[in-house]
């Protein structure tokens, strides 16, 4: 294996890499108020992000392995992007973050297309499948 593949299959690295594109996202979309007010809403995403990356591979391969037939496809992503949400606007109200549908909008669509995506290969995958 390259370097390139292992650093590719690096869990630290695609945290690493949500925290600075999220956490960047989110200071650019709230530069307009300020870096000062900017700042602590890019740490969180970015913290929230990482964490988000770490456990939703996880979250979608155990509910997918729980549900049979159509529901692997549908309630996994539904499952996650509903939390997923809550949280982001949950914080982002607690902190006090300026532009809130518009800090949100990035990572919470990439988190629930990944969803889907993902879960839709999983549950695929497993043996007697059925494709909807």
């Amino acid at each position: 294996m390259t370097a390139v593949q292992r650093l590719a299959k690096s869990t630290a690295v695609h945290v690493g890499f949500a925290f600075v594109a999220m956490g960047g996202w989110t200071l650019w979309a709230n530069h307009g108020h300020g870096l000062a007010a900017a700042w602590t809403p890019a740490l969180a995403q970015g913290a929230m992000s990482g964490a988000i990356t770490l456990v939703l591979k996880r979250a979608l391969e155990a509910m997918v392995a729980r549900l049979p037939g159509a529901a692997a496809y549908v309630v996994p992503p539904a499952v996650t992007a509903a939390v997923i949400l809550a949280v982001l606007i949950g914080v982002h109200r607690l902190i006090g973050t300026p532009e809130i549908a518009r800090t949100i909008a990035v990572p919470w669509s990439v988190s629930t297309l990944y969803a889907i995506v993902y879960a839709a290969v999983v549950a695929r995958g497993r043996p007697g499948a059925v494709t909807p």
